[in-house]
């Protein structure tokens, strides 16, 4: 059997991201992937004869650090690019438009009560930024250097000013909703902002506790949480990380699944050996990373006759049901949206916070939305290669879709919901229908089964409070360490979250060098 210093499963963002900084400190790193091409969600796929896409879209937040240590630039990244404004579609080309610094298409008391907003908004994420990018203390702990990373949480807080900081902690758990209400008289902008708080997860303008706190995540990464598509899209960030990890020595082999990781001793000494892969190949490691989410990890690849019962349960707990699905449209010609001159931003389409709730409720009984709500991005404007010249792509989040269809996802519940979202599509871009040369609908079942992600979840686990920092996805694993020694995570149900940030790679990674 090849032996390695360290075997990663999975080429995502962040298993590549891990691979590249364990390799650069000399360790023999084996990155091991599924699909015939490294990215995860961010990989590329040709979705009809020359036309494709990622299923990831644009990124909001990938560390500018993990950039310029890794390199990327030499292999074809540019963080730089322009952002795309932030479009919420109104009726008849009465538009909200938004960037960081300005908002147009509202009243004069909006435009003041957004520069407000902002200000508070980058004011508390600054104050959280540099924890996102570290591994957060075990709940307990009294080891010196994890006392002081609480300590200089609560400095940072601290020095916020006793007003902003009791404003901190008020508005961190608020429903996206109540914040919307204080701030805003526009439905179309209080939906255009409460839809970074919710995408993603099981959570609605209602919902308590979290979503403000998700808006501090997602501007994290130093761009005021604007997207960006970078050069190359996504699968181009993707291709830079496998090219750094592979200029750092790390081994990558696509299309080779894991069956099961190898542990050998009993409850009182076990420890990670390796992996075997589908076909019964083994490979022999010191230590295994899994960038797969939690469940998959312990349930599929370890095995319960491993864990304990309490950590069992603590992971059957995780609520991991994804609520967003993905069509790709395959078009003829550029599409035309009334009351823009190009389809250059990202687009929504959510016209107000009622909307968002009730096709949450829908999705929370199993249903889909007779009105969906959906983000919006025609990549090949920004892009070249992804279709043929004079044709383009349409890519879209749909917000909400259940994993699990009252049903059940058969072709006339497809078709059903693809007729649903072209109607819906037509009804802001007049003649679209008639451009469509083929429509890909991803369900969450769809991505869990061809990306190997447990209910489709775009951040493997729910982003909620009582699963994230030192509690993320559980205690036992939220420092990147399993309760297997030699075992640990790096992927998007590790600290801090989802999202094409890098973060939970590069944490893991220091984890295991310190």
């Amino acid at each position: 059997m090849d032996r390695f210093d360290t075997v990663i499963i999975g080429a995502g963002h962040n298993g590549l991201t891990c691979a590249a900084y364990l390799a650069r400190k000399g360790q023999r790193v084996l990155v091991l992937e599924a699909a015939e091409q490294p990215g995860g969600l961010a990989a590329g796929r040709e979705f009809h004869p020359g036309f494709r896409a990622s299923v990831a879209h644009s990124e909001y937040q990938f560390a500018p650090a993990i950039a310029r240590e890794l390199g990327l630039e030499r292999h074809g990244y540019r963080g730089d690019t322009a952002a795309l404004a932030t479009i919420g579609l109104g009726a008849a080309g009465a538009h909200v438009t938004l960037t960081p610094g300005t908002v147009d298409g509202v009243s004069d008391a909006d435009r003041a009560s957004y520069r407000r907003y902002r200000d508070a908004l980058e004011t508390f994420s600054r104050a959280l930024a540099p924890f996102w990018l570290q591994a957060m203390p075990a709940i307990g702990s009294r080891r010196p250097g994890e006392l002081l990373t609480f300590a200089r949480l609560g400095l940072r807080l601290r020095r916020l000013g006793r007003e902003d900081m009791l404003e901190f902690f008020r508005v961190a758990t608020l429903p996206m909703r109540d914040l919307m209400d204080e701030y805003f008289e526009s439905d179309l902008l209080k939906a255009a902002l409460a839809w970074d708080g919710v995408i993603g997860g099981r959570l609605a303008p209602r919902s308590p506790n979290q979503s403000v706190l998700q808006l501090f995540y997602r501007h994290a990464g130093g761009q005021g949480g604007a997207h960006r598509i970078p050069a190359g899209g996504l699968a181009g960030l993707a291709g830079a990380l496998a090219g750094a990890a592979r200029e750092a020595g790390a081994t990558l082999r696509t299309g080779a699944p894991v069956e099961r990781i190898l542990i050998e001793g009993d409850e009182q000494g076990q420890r990670v050996t390796g992996v075997v892969l589908d076909g019964g190949e083994q490979i022999s490691a010191g230590r295994v990373v899994s960038s797969a989410d939690p469940r998959r990890t312990f349930f599929d690849l370890v095995g319960t006759r491993h864990l304990d019962i309490e950590f069992t349960n603590r992971i059957r707990r995780l609520r991991c049901e994804g609520y967003v699905a993905k069509l790709h449209l395959a078009l003829a010609a550029e599409p035309s949206f009334t009351g823009l001159a190009r389809a250059d931003g990202r687009l929504l389409i959510a016209p107000d916070l009622d909307a968002i709730e009730f096709a949450f409720d829908d999705a929370k009984y199993g249903e889909c939305s007779k009105n969906p709500v959906m983000e919006v991005v025609v990549p090949s404007l920004h892009q070249s290669g992804l279709a043929p010249a004079g044709q383009h792509v349409l890519s879209a989040h749909v917000m909400y879709v259940p994993a699990t269809l009252k049903g059940g996802w058969n072709d006339a519940a497809r078709a059903a919901l693809t007729e649903r979202l072209l109607a819906t599509l037509e009804g802001y871009a007049p003649g679209l229908r008639e451009q469509v040369l083929h429509a890909e609908l991803l369900t969450p079942d769809d991505l869990e089964r061809e990306y190997r992600v447990t209910g489709g979840h775009w951040h493997h686990t729910e982003f909620a409070i009582d699963q994230l920092l030192m509690m993320r996805p559980t205690y036992g694993a939220a420092q990147y360490a399993t309760p297997i020694p030699g075992l640990y995570l790096c992927g998007a149900g590790s600290h801090p979250g989802g999202g094409i940030t890098g973060a939970p790679g590069h944490n893991a990674a220091k984890v295991i060098l310190s």
